[in-house]
């Protein structure tokens, strides 16, 4: 599947040459990178300026993958869900990419700053999380259209 310079596809599948490949085997993990809020995610992401990332429910490492082939660093990769951690793990040696992935529970533990946090998660998750993170930027996505998020102290600069 393409979206912008990206590549999302399994293993046994081969990326266009003109693409940056991120190539995953989601486990038992969630996320193949093929649902639409994944989608959306990377359009915007693709379009950021270069800094550090924070990718929050992580699932099977799509973003986090997806921001270090961008060039992003440093990448930060967190969920609570262990099979989510170790996906993350695999995807990322696969791919080749250095990326820090942590289990963490992100509604009460201690979250990294970063310039761009990346949450394609649950809209509840999101609301609950947005007061916690140290970022510049936020993309969230994971929720329906009609839902729109209330995040004290964030502005909106847009929405697809």
């Amino acid at each position: 599947m393409r979206v912008g310079s990206l590549w999302l596809g399994p293993p046994w599948e081969q990326a266009p040459e003109d693409a940056v490949a991120v190539v995953v085997d989601p486990g038992r993990a969630f996320g193949t990178g093929a649902h639409p809020t994944t989608r959306l995610c990377l359009e915007l992401l693709e379009a950021e300026r270069r800094t550090s990332v924070l990718d929050v429910g992580c699932g099977s490492g799509v973003l986090a993958i997806a921001a270090a082939k961008l060039g992003f660093a440093p990448v930060v990769a967190v969920d609570s869900a262990p099979e989510a951690v170790d996906a993350t793990r695999r995807n990322a040696a696969a791919n080749g990419v250095d990326i820090e992935v942590a289990r963490v529970n992100a509604l009460e533990q201690e979250l990294p700053a970063a310039g761009v946090a990346l949450a394609n998660i649950e809209l509840a998750a999101v609301q609950q999380l947005a007061h916690r993170l140290d970022a510049q930027r936020l993309i969230s996505s994971g929720y329906v259209a009609i839902d729109e998020p209330e995040l004290a102290s964030w502005t909106s600069v847009g929405r697809r």
